[in-house]
């Protein structure tokens, strides 16, 4: 066991934070930390890190475990260049290098003198200790893995010496985040790690952490990274901490299934008590019953009532509407570049797409690609150096701005929304921002002192009410906690306007794209379908393109009349052949992708087991008879699909 919380309680004041919070952490476990905002969950971890305080409870720590704690777009301040900052997460490694130099030339000035023989073979065998630790802890792969985490992290491109003050905040995040994972402490502890990371840097990220050694506790925002990465999810709900089996969909499908049997057994409880109370008012005045009805009445009084279920906390509540349709063709873009007034290079060029009315269409590309400049030019705020833009007729954009520049620091909530819309009465304005959760004072809070989801509510009350038929959102969930983006994907999926928006969250891809627009410096390239479509279809051309790499073959020459005949018939047994031969590699292929994905899920499963039957001996498990047969029941089904696993690989590795 690495860590273990115990009974945490966590006030401001009068104010509970936290209270009863239980936590621990095995070798390999990969938690993921969920809760609305302001639910306690970076608060949390700052007191596992350390660096808060607590009120009530105990936390163990094993000596020897290494605990790295990052904070939530906490960038790295230094004055050092990329490079030496990272060269620093090895200052023993690199004295035990200079150690080890020093040494091998003790033992050449030794060997040259020969006058003592026993310093020299003690020297020897002090060195050797060195070189086995020095090996054993990855010396000689310091630079390889400071260049790997770099590229992962978006820095491959970057001079090592490049200054680390002269990046950007984003940059610097990325930068802290790339430092603690060359660190590797036993236990990584990441505060929204993914916040401003595009869909590559994601990825290799996701991958880099599915494969870490050590255990995870991340909170996170992002769907799909929890559904790839973690196996038990601990939800902090209403001061408290309750632990899940699974990754995030499990955990929902987890949390539902919980909630329906905790409220069935409430409703038959209520039932059961409203028979009794019928039972004794009919029969305590009688005489022969009376008795009956007293022991009844005292069962009722020895009775364990059941609190009712609380069920999901109160979620935002909105939907978008179109004031009016507009026409067929929505919008037409050709040969659109973009430079900066100081730069010659265009930061896109020769982009070119279109909106058909009731698409939804998601615009994707790296970071710095220039897709929220786009998205300006669009929307008249920029404009283009070159090409053409044409709106359809009818049009009524409304924008979401991912970093709410059209928020007026200094109004309260209610200014905010009554500016935009001085028409509507102040009772409608109210109404709507209680269905963003604005409810009593919060309405006079200051935009300047609300959290990014606040804000981020704010500019979605204000686009709700324009009824606008085109929707264009820049990083919509951005900021939002996981239950307030099922709220806004349910909103999007029922509106019938046009939507173009951008986002790197590829759970919200995944739901709400028809089609997809990666911008590249070059242009645009179009993929019909959501975001799992568009790997597949990039898997596909990167299978074509390396067959039609290890297919090229001379042209043959010239034949003559007398020997057409023959070649004809050799062209078509060769060709016939080739497709023999390019359909036995796909397959090969095939078989080498479900092996490596069966060999993945055969380590998930067993993790998973080990964390159940880990879980079998928490003492809040094994006395609760009912939570100990719900783990036996997922140790069996685990352990079934484990076995299915075994042989298939085993069935798929022979052939």
């Amino acid at each position: 066991m690495l860590l273990q919380a115990t009974n945490i309680t966590k006030r401001y004041g009068v104010t509970e934070i936290l209270h009863g919070i239980n936590l621990q952490v095995l070798e390999r476990d990969r938690i993921g930390l969920v809760g609305v905002n302001g639910a306690g969950k970076s608060t949390l971890l700052q007191i596992l890190a350390q660096e808060l305080s607590y009120d009530e409870g105990q936390i163990y720590k094993a000596k020897e475990t290494t605990i790295g704690y990052l904070a939530q777009n906490s960038g790295l301040q230094s004055e050092l260049t990329i490079w030496e900052e990272m060269l620093n997460v090895f200052t023993s490694l690199l004295d035990a290098e200079r150690e080890l130099r020093s040494m091998e030339q003790e033992i050449a000035a030794l060997a040259e003198h020969h006058d003592d023989d026993k310093a020299y073979e003690e020297l020897l065998e002090r060195y050797a200790r060195k070189q086995d630790w020095f090996k054993d802890n990855g010396g000689y792969e310091i630079e390889t893995r400071i260049r790997s985490v770099l590229h992962g992290m978006g820095f491959g491109s970057f001079p090592p010496d490049t200054l680390i003050s002269t990046l950007s905040g984003g940059q610097r995040t990325r930068l802290a985040l790339a430092r603690i994972l060359l660190q590797a402490p036993d236990l990584l502890m990441l505060d929204e790690p993914t916040n401003h990371l595009d869909i590559e840097t994601l990825t290799w990220l996701e991958d880099y952490l599915r494969n870490y050694s050590g255990a995870l506790l991340i909170v996170s925002h992002d769907r799909y990274f929890l559904d790839r990465l973690v196996t038990a999810i601990v939800e902090i709900e209403r001061h408290q901490s309750k632990r899940y089996t699974g990754n995030y969909t499990r955990y929902i499908a987890l949390k539902a299934a919980e909630y329906e049997s905790q409220m069935k057994m409430y409703e038959k409880q209520q039932d059961e008590i409203a028979r009794m109370e019928t039972f004794i008012q009919r029969n305590i005045v009688r005489a022969s019953t009376t008795k009956r009805a007293q022991s009844r009445r005292k069962a009722l009084e020895k009775m364990d009532i059941m609190e009712r279920p609380t069920g999901d906390l109160k979620r935002a509540s909105f939907s978008f509407e179109a004031e009016y349709m507009t026409g067929k063709d929505v919008l037409q873009v050709d040969g659109l570049s973009y430079s900066f007034a100081d730069d010659k290079h265009p930061l896109f060029r020769n982009v070119s797409f279109y909106l058909r009315r009731g698409e939804t269409v998601a615009l994707i590309g790296p970071n710095g690609i220039g897709k929220s400049t786009l998205l300006k030019i669009l929307t008249g705020d920029l404009k283009a150096s070159s090409g053409s833009l044409v709106w359809g007729s009818k049009v009524k954009i409304g924008y979401y701005d991912q970093e709410q520049t059209h928020l007026n620091a200094t109004n309260t909530v209610l200014e905010e929304v009554w500016s935009a819309f001085p028409h509507m009465e102040e009772a409608r304005i109210r109404t709507v921002l209680g269905n963003f959760l604005f409810s009593g004072d919060d309405v006079q809070k200051r935009i300047a002192a609300l959290s990014g989801g606040e804000k981020a509510r704010v500019a979605l009350a204000k686009l709700m009410l324009q009824k606008a038929n085109v929707l264009i959102l820049d990083e919509p969930t951005n900021h939002l906690d996981l239950f307030s983006k099922e709220v806004l994907e349910s909103a999007l999926l029922d509106y019938d306007g046009t939507l173009l928006f951008i986002s790197h969250d590829r759970y919200f891809l995944n739901k709400m794209a028809e089609r997809i627009v990666e911008l590249h410096p070059g242009g645009a390239h179009h993929f019909l379908g959501n975001y799992d479509d568009y790997l597949a279809k990039l898997q596909e051309l990167a299978e074509l393109a390396d067959e039609n790499a290890t297919s090229q073959t001379p042209n043959p020459a010239p034949a003559d009349d007398s020997s057409s005949g023959a070649d004809a018939a050799a062209a078509k047994n060769g060709a016939a052949t080739f497709e023999a031969e390019k359909q036995a590699k796909r397959e090969e292929r095939m078989r080498q992708r479900r092996l490596e994905q069966l060999e993945q899920s055969i380590a998930e499963l067993e993790e998973q087991i080990a964390a159940i039957e880990a879980e079998l001996t928490l003492p809040e498990v094994y006395q609760d008879y009912t939570a100990v047969q719900e783990r036996q029941l997922l140790i069996d089904e685990r352990k079934l699909q484990l076995t299915a696993a075994y042989e298939e690989w085993e069935t798929l590795a022979e052939a």
